[in-house]
């Protein structure tokens, strides 16, 4: 770690560049699936392998889902924009070159707000991110090199469509950085043009990081970061890309524009290339696509299917229903479980404050536990939100105790049939009874009687034991709050 008074002395600039690959059900230009998980090249043909005589169609998807994204982002949507061909040479690209866009992006000079972290019961200051530009590109191929000496293509993935948003040098820290790709991806998943998934490659992040005295009016010389493979990996690497900076000017050294690959379990990035510039790539106009042309009216037919955003959502959640600000960030931070929370509501007989908050504390404990536990997704562990929503209502309205919801929520995640079923077939309502359950309550005193004796004689913590004892008796059925004031009576009496 470096020492604080030499960090404290420097001021970071980071820009990010994005990738997220789209949910179309095709690639860009051809007619291939983009599902994740197939067979090694068999999502593959020959447009997009790049065979000599085959042509480009765009797909009209891609286009509407990048006019989506730079509505979200407040860019400027470019009238007329042209692809254009980014030419290298790697094993994972047959074409010899990738179809981009150079001088035209089809979205441009936007800006999103991000939340820094703030308390449970406030929200944190906002920065403005400028995005300097939005493209769209398509994706290579993929070298796999576990196999000895020996590289693997997986060409499934060439033709892909993505898009890349560039944001504005507007970041001071890897904190920033994070909470302003947090926000990429709550974007791209609320507007649903991507899941959002880093381990499926679904979203991918490179750090364009500098370091200069703090004062300084002149950027440092920039590095580019790669291979950040987690939302939480992006901080640590742009962290240690600072500190490697700060080192090498306090030695007199000078930071080389170089390409970064971060090492996760080191903790260090070290050098990969140096880094390339624009003209190396030679970009020239697509010969075999025609511009893109986007009317107001297309303009205006995409902003009308803009859904409502996290930011918006949470606030609504917390204004409409009375949660905390804290449980309305957890459940809006993920669409999938913001989704789930809300058919939930409306499966609801009665929607109250009082049953909002039930169920989000359902879905933040034991919903989310058996998401971690599981590695799924809450659509995945098979809890139907209806069922939850029935579990708390039968909770309410004292159908059953919360003993007996524990144990009809883990049997919930396997079963097919409603809580309701299950509580009649099994005969778990709730006993309410107060003769019934004053015999359960003389019973467990009489069977403890130096317990008795003890509270008795002024421990009375005891009186905890006491109800435990009987709602055990009771097999969990028995009404806690009719437990509880019996025992503290009949205590009395014995």
């Amino acid at each position: 770690m470096i020492d604080s008074t030499i960090r404290e002395k420097y001021e970071p600039v980071i820009g990010l560049e994005v990738h997220a690959q789209l949910l179309t059900a095709t690639k860009a230009f051809c007619s291939c699936a983009t599902s994740f998980g197939a067979p090694p090249n068999s999502h593959t043909c020959p447009i997009c392998l790049g065979h000599p005589g085959t042509l480009p169609v765009l797909n009209e998807n891609l286009v509407r889902y990048i006019v989506r994204m730079g509505l979200a982002t407040n860019c400027s949507i470019r009238e007329r924009s042209i692809f254009a061909r980014k030419n290298y040479f790697y094993p994972d690209l047959p074409k010899g070159y990738q179809i981009s866009q150079y001088e035209t992006p089809i979205c441009h000079d936007g800006w999103v707000d991000i939340e820094m972290p703030g308390t449970k019961d406030e929200v944190g200051p906002l920065k403005r991110i400028g995005v300097t530009r939005i493209h769209m590109e398509e994706d290579t191929g993929q070298s796999i090199h576990d196999f000895g000496s020996e590289t693997m293509l997986d060409l499934n993935r060439c033709g892909t469509p993505l898009i890349e948003i560039v944001s504005e040098p507007d970041m001071r820290s890897s904190e920033e950085a994070y909470q302003y790709f947090m926000g990429i991806r709550s974007l791209v998943t609320y507007l649903g043009i991507s899941d959002g998934n880093m381990e499926e490659a679904s979203l991918r992040c490179d750090a364009n990081v500098s370091v200069r005295l703090k004062g300084a009016p002149k950027f440092g010389q920039k590095t580019e970061v790669k291979n950040m493979n987690s939302f939480r990996n992006v901080q640590r690497a742009i962290e240690a890309e600072i500190e490697r900076q700060i080192l090498l000017i306090e030695a007199g050294e000078p930071v080389l524009h170089q390409s970064m690959l971060f090492d996760a379990n080191k903790g260090v990035t070290r050098v990969m290339r140096t880094k390339e510039e624009a003209h190396d790539y030679r970009y020239f106009p697509e010969p075999d696509l025609l511009p893109v042309t986007i009317t107001e009216a297309f303009k205006s037919e995409v902003r009308s299917e803009l859904p409502e955003l996290q930011r918006a959502r949470r606030d609504r959640f917390v204004k409409q229903l009375a949660l905390p600000l804290y449980d309305a960030g957890v459940l809006t931070a993920d669409k999938l479980v913001a989704d789930y929370f809300e058919l939930a509501l409306a499966s609801l007989d009665k929607l109250t404050p009082e049953a909002a908050k039930a169920i989000s504390n359902y879905i933040m404990g034991d919903v989310m536990r058996i998401m971690s536990e599981k590695h799924k997704s809450i659509t995945e562990i098979g809890l139907k939100p209806e069922h939850l929503a029935e579990l708390v209502g039968l909770i309410q309205n004292k159908t059953i105790t919360n003993k007996i919801a524990k144990d009809l929520f883990a049997e919930l995640l396997y079963a097919d049939k409603s809580p309701k079923e299950i509580v009649k077939e099994r005969g778990l309502v709730q006993v309410t009874d107060t003769d019934a359950i004053r015999t359960i309550v003389r019973g467990v005193i009489e069977q403890n009687p130096d317990n008795l004796a003890k509270y008795k004689a002024g421990k009375t913590t005891l009186l905890g034991f006491f109800v435990g004892q009987a709602m055990k008796a009771s097999q969990g059925k028995a009404n806690p709050e009719v437990v509880n004031e019996l025992i503290k009576e009949e205590l009395e009496k014995a």
